[in-house]
């Protein structure tokens, strides 16, 4: 791992989620659950990666083929249900044994009501990690780590390979470039981007993945922990309205499009790009195997203070340790593999996921180039980082939003100002 992820006063760092009802939680000693025979036992992992199960169990059967008498029972939901699944399972008894964490402000409700098991003296591995990772599992207020991270992300522009080929275009370098891309696109009767913004969530990341560099990236970020700057800053604003001159090289009904739309009309060839994240790929993969794409990193918009590309980043989620297993000691030891370069080679090669653990490799050509460009000009997906520690998170405010602002209802500065009153409620500068 580079020491390029970093939160509050330098640089970096999962996403969204909600509703559900608890399923049945883990297996008890004994022979039930898969285990094998009596004295065997069955860790539950939760997680909000349901698409990725089959992945998931692979890295697991790794573990238990060094561990006998473990079995380790996965399960996977989706995103959109999984906060609320896991609050009902960590505030009962038939939880998991370990959970998939969300990073920052996801992780402390969880924290603040006790659900969870400090791991710093349990795990012996932590100090693999950039302390800037780590943050993301730490506890706001006690500043103790209750979760192993597992990956990082990184926002990208995908596009067609074979579709710019036959249009005879070309990666841009130059803002300049980047919109006569578009507009050739759009000339071409073309879909420029394919975007899901239906789905709000979504909005804030393509706001970073286009605007950063004008907003100001890392600086900003700092200077807004600061107090030195607020979201009303007219660099702020400035990139908001990047966002909004986005808004003619989407679909026509953007705001109607769902996310698995917008896959199906870029993997389908009837848009050309996918403004999106490193966690995109595996999809891509399994959906359209044959698709050979490219990536590349939107250059600054003009009146950037950044004058080079960026790539916004996050630590995503972490594995932690329910205070109400009864295998807590089991759950120790699987979370101290996690630290180990195994894990973090498994993650990448069968998750298609960065490893924050040192010495991991990227056979996928794609994942060598987003990381490279990470590597080069890493900043934080800011509203992520540090503003979702509080009630309205920076994107429940932003998202809906720019959904606003594409229908016509709001200007960019009314964004801004929305923003900065609605984070205002609960954020306090640092000096």
């Amino acid at each position: 791992m580079t020491k390029k992820l970093v939160g509050a006063a330098a640089v970096l760092a999962a996403l969204a989620g909600t509703a559900a009802c608890a399923p049945s939680g883990p297996a008890a000693t004994g022979d039930g659950g898969g285990g094998g025979g009596e004295g065997d036992i069955t860790l539950t992992v939760w997680s909000w990666q349901a698409q990725s199960s089959d992945a998931w169990d692979k890295v697991f059967s790794v573990y238990e083929e060094a561990h006998p008498g473990v079995d380790v029972q996965f399960e996977g939901y989706q995103p959109t249900e999984y906060n609320q699944i896991l609050a009902t399972g960590l505030s009962g008894s038939d939880g998991p044994d370990v959970a998939m964490l969300r990073a920052y402000g996801g992780v402390q409700a969880a924290i603040e009501a006790g659900q969870l098991v400090p791991i710093d003296d349990l795990v012996d591995g932590l100090d693999a990690y950039d302390p800037t990772v780590l943050q993301a599992a730490q506890g706001r207020a006690d500043g103790k780590t209750y979760g192993v991270p597992f990956a990082y992300q990184t926002m990208t522009m995908y596009y067609d390979k074979a579709l710019f080929d036959e249009l005879g275009l070309s990666e841009p370098t130059t803002w300049d470039e980047f919109v006569a891309l578009q507009e050739s696109l759009l000339e071409a009767d073309v879909t420029p981007m394919a975007l899901g913004a239906r789905e709000d969530w979504v909005l804030p990341m393509f706001h970073d993945l286009v605007g950063a560099a004008r907003y100001g990236g890392t600086e900003f970020a700092e200077a807004v922990q600061t107090g030195a700057k607020d979201f009303t800053d007219p660099d702020y604003v400035a990139s908001l309205q990047v966002v909004e001159d986005m808004r003619k090289y989407l679909d026509k009904d953007v705001n109607a499009v769902a996310v698995a739309d917008a896959t199906l009309q870029f993997t389908a060839g009837q848009a050309a790009q996918w403004p999106g994240g490193s966690f995109d790929l595996a999809t891509f993969r399994d959906t359209a195997p044959d698709k050979e794409l490219g990536v590349y990193q939107v250059p600054p918009p003009p009146g950037s203070p950044i004058d080079t590309a960026v790539t916004p980043s996050y630590a995503d989620g972490s594995f932690g340790i329910n205070k109400a297993s009864e295998h807590q000691e089991e759950a120790a030891e699987l979370l101290n593999w996690m630290t180990t370069p195994e894990f973090g080679q498994l993650v990448a090669d069968e998750l298609l996921q960065f490893s924050p653990l040192e010495g991991v490799t990227y056979d996928d050509p794609l994942m060598q180039e987003m990381n490279e460009g990470y590597q080069a000009n890493a900043v934080p997906y800011l509203l992520l980082v540090d503003f979702r520690y509080g009630d309205p998170t920076g994107t429940a405010v932003l998202g809906p939003d720019i959904q606003a602002m594409w229908l016509g209802q709001k200007s960019p500065e009314q964004l801004a100002q929305d923003l900065q009153d609605g984070v205002s409620t609960w954020f306090t500068p640092e000096s």
